[in-house]
């Protein structure tokens, strides 16, 4: 499958990411648990990564998805019209990302509209950053949203503010799946 250029700016950054901390690809494997192999073909665009593992690659740069995800827009602007904004594709486990925020170093708080599609189920080991301030805002849908042994049960119009800490993991297990948005401010 032919991948977006966005998928392709993000294999980029990621290779260049990589360059920048002088990290082989063995270091980075043995960093974050995932195989050379597969780190070569995410750095290649021969594959996109998933959501879980894009996460573990943000732990070892330390940076939030949001914050990688909008390193690879090509402009740094302050509108952002819904057909210019980045969307993200973890095809394997249902989900969908789109960065609504116009890419801004100087700000400290990003907003990402999500989907997961019904039955769809994301775990992440360990967050990006310890300790990031996040809000999920439910638009539609169930969410079952757990962090270490806490579960919660977001319904439409439910909004869960914690900071982020431990494993966790995103369900949607309702058929009509989960659309929510997702504020992430960093410390």
């Amino acid at each position: 499958m032919e991948q977006t250029p966005t998928e392709q700016r993000l294999a980029q950054r990621l290779a260049d990411l990589r360059l920048e901390k002088g990290w082989s690809l063995e270091a980075l494997a043995e960093l974050t648990g995932i195989s050379r192999a597969s780190l070569s073909r995410i750095e290649r665009a021969e594959t996109s990564p998933t959501a879980a593992l894009l996460n573990r690659l943000c732990h070892a740069y330390g940076l939030t998805m949001s914050r990688l995800l909008s390193e690879v827009e090509q402009e740094t602007i302050q509108l952002l019209r819904p057909a210019q904004q980045s969307v993200w594709h973890d095809r394997e486990n249902g989900y969908q990302r789109r960065t609504v925020s116009p890419p801004a170093q100087a700000f400290q708080a990003e907003l990402v509209e999500a989907r997961l599609a019904a039955g769809a189920r994301i775990d992440y080991d360990l967050p990006p950053l310890a300790g990031l301030e996040q809000h999920i805002w439910i638009l539609d849908g169930v969410l079952e949203f757990q962090m270490d042994d806490r579960v919660w049960r977001l319904e439409q119009g439910d909004c869960l503010r914690f900071h982020l800490f431990g494993r966790t993991t995103f369900h949607a297990p309702e058929a009509t799946g989960a659309h929510y948005a997702l504020v992430v401010a960093r410390p």
